[in-house]
C-alpha cells in the first residue's frame, strides 16, 4: 500500500473551531430525539459525526454538556421572546402581541416546547440546571415588563408556559380564542 492509499482509508481530522458551539446545538437534537435520560456523550458524538474523545475533551461530563446545552436553548429562546417583546410598538395592544408570539411558537416550535420541558423536568432534581431556568424565567419577565407592570408580567409569564405546556401535550388542536381569551382575563383591557 502506497502512502496516498494509507491516508485516502484514514479519515480526516476537520479544523472545526466553532466545535464546542455545534456540539452543544447537537445535543439538543439528541435530547429532542432521546430525552435527557438517552442522551450520552456516545450519542452526541455520532450524532455530530465527530470521536468520542472529541466530545469528551469539549464536555468532561455529561452534566457540563447538559448544561452547555440547555443555557444555549435558554438564551436563545429569551433573545427571541425579547425581540417580539421589543418590536411591540408603545401603545400598541400588548396583550394581542404576545398572544400572536405565543401561537406562531406552537406553530413552528413544538421541538422547542419539548426541550423546554426536558430542561424543567431535569431542573427539578439538579440545582445547576435550575439557575438557567430562574435566568430564563427572570429574562422573560424583564421582557414582558416592557408592557406590564412587574406582578402582571410574572403572571402572565406563568399563563404563558401553562398555555404552551397544554397546547403542546394536548391531542386536540389549538384553539387560538381560548388563549386569547386567557391573556384578557388575566391582563383586561386598559
Amino acid at each position: 500500500m502506497t502512502a496516498g492509499q494509507q491516508s485516502a482509508g484514514r479519515s480526516h481530522r476537520r479544523y472545526e473551531p466553532d466545535r464546542r458551539q455545534r456540539l452543544t446545538e447537537v445535543t439538543l437534537d439528541v435530547i429532542a430525539e432521546h430525552g435527557v435520560a438517552g442522551t450520552t456523550h456516545r450519542r452526541v458524538a455520532a450524532a455530530a459525526d465527530v470521536p468520542l474523545g472529541s466530545v469528551t475533551y469539549h464536555f468532561a461530563s455529561l452534566e457540563h454538556l447538559l448544561t452547555a446545552a440547555f443555557t444555549h436553548l435558554a438564551e436563545t429562546a429569551a433573545a427571541t421572546f425579547d425581540a417580539q417583546m421589543t418590536a411591540i410598538e408603545p401603545g400598541a395592544d400588548a396583550r394581542t402581541k404576545v398572544v400572536e408570539a405565543m401561537l406562531a411558537d406552537l406553530v413552528d416550535n413544538q421541538r422547542s416546547a419539548v426541550l423546554a420541558y426536558e430542561l424543567y423536568a431535569a431542573a427539578a432534581r439538579n440545582p445547576q440546571l435550575r439557575v438557567i431556568t430562574q435566568e430564563w424565567m427572570d429574562s422573560t419577565r424583564r421582557s414582558l415588563q416592557r408592557h406590564f407592570d412587574p406582578d402582571t408580567a410574572e403572571a402572565l409569564d406563568a399563563l404563558i408556559e401553562g398555555l404552551i405546556l397544554h397546547a403542546t401535550l394536548s391531542t386536540r388542536p389549538v384553539d387560538p380564542e381560548k388563549i386569547r381569551d386567557s391573556i384578557r382575563r388575566l391582563v383586561p383591557e386598559k
